[in-house]
């Protein structure tokens, strides 16, 4: 049998608690979701899912939503939304 050791990272407190209770409605501890994790990045030689970026949080779109909230509290550009009857 291969020798076990241990790995330690940092994870924020609340990502944490929300796998464990996964795991948990999963019938796995936090240390055997990981171990899956390993072996199949290890075996597959990529990350199992898909790791992208949410366009939502990109530089140019942040800056487009802090311009409109800015020509907002300036009352600027302030326009009835179609689907609201005036």
């Amino acid at each position: 049998m291969a020798r076990v050791v241990n790995v330690n990272f940092k994870l924020d407190e609340d990502v944490k608690k929300s796998m464990e209770r996964a795991c948990s409605d999963m019938g796995l501890s936090m240390s055997a979701a990981f171990t899956i994790f390993a072996k199949k990045v290890g075996r597959e030689r990529r990350i199992p899912f898909e790791v992208s970026a949410d366009p939502f949080y990109s530089a140019e779109h942040i800056a487009m939503l802090e311009k409109r909230v800015s020509d907002m509290k300036a009352g600027r550009n302030m326009h009835e939304h179609d689907l609201i009857e005036a």
